[in-house]
């Protein structure tokens, strides 16, 4: 059986208008039939949106959702963001502008969270445990959308953490705060460190590997790998930052 993805990076290195939507289109009917469950759209390459665009997105979209899955845009620009405005689309689907990541200020350590949570990751189902994650964010003041990115981010933590450890000893920690959820996945291998985004080296079409890091940056505010501080193995320290008003 083919393996198919359940999570893309799609490069819209083009304007997305009458003469793409097309191939857009079967590009991402093939994953979403796939059963691709998240699919973002890295808008960077991309300076124009006309309406035969627009049509295609709120269908994607549509039928992203009817599967349980979501579509979002990220890297968009300020003429695209505009039409999108326009058409409506971001009271539909997340969108983020060119460099909309959000500062993360110091969590002041005096503040004590609201809650905090460790779960142990079973390596022979890592399903029981992002179920269980999923639970305790979901009590947060986070939309479903949010909610389903952390946890794919998460997952992807997990995943490398049994992947390329024998999956003994791996933890997630959760804590959460007014203004922001803290996680650590931790392991006990031989450890790894990322010390900037732009050391990870892009994956190719063709391999399998290599996507996660990257990922995981769309996905959530702040990420950062290193070695533990205290025996052998590697963090992952996630932030998800709440919004204002949510």
């Amino acid at each position: 059986m083919e393996k198919r993805p359940n999570i893309v990076q799609v490069p819209i290195d083009y304007d997305l208008d009458v003469t793409t939507v097309q191939r857009t289109r079967k590009l991402l009917d093939g994953l979403i039939d796939g059963g691709c469950c998240r699919v973002i759209l890295n808008m960077a390459g991309s300076t124009y949106l006309d309406s035969a665009g627009m049509a295609l997105l709120f269908r994607e979209v549509r039928r992203m959702r009817a599967v349980g899955g979501l579509l979002s845009l990220v890297n968009v620009s300020d003429r695209v963001l505009r039409s999108l405005a326009i058409s409506r689309l971001v009271d539909f689907a997340p969108v983020t502008g060119v460099g909309a990541h959000r500062e993360i200020p110091e969590l002041d350590p005096t503040v004590i969270p609201n809650w905090r949570r460790v779960l142990s990751i079973d390596p022979a189902c890592l399903s029981d445990t992002r179920t269980r994650f999923e639970q305790l964010v979901s009590r947060m003041p986070f939309s479903a959308d949010e909610v389903f990115d952390l946890t794919l981010a998460v997952g992807e933590a997990m995943g490398n953490a049994v992947d390329h450890t024998d999956g003994r000893d791996a933890l997630v920690s959760v804590a959460s705060y007014p203004d922001r959820v803290v996680v650590d996945v931790t392991d006990c291998g031989d450890g790894f460190e990322v010390e900037a985004l732009e050391d990870v080296p892009v994956a190719g079409e063709a391999d399998e590997r290599g996507r996660g890091i990257r990922l995981m940056h769309l996905l959530v505010d702040s990420v950062s790998i290193e070695r533990r501080a205290h025996g052998k193995g590697t963090r992952v320290h996630i932030v998800k930052l709440v919004r204002a008003g949510a």
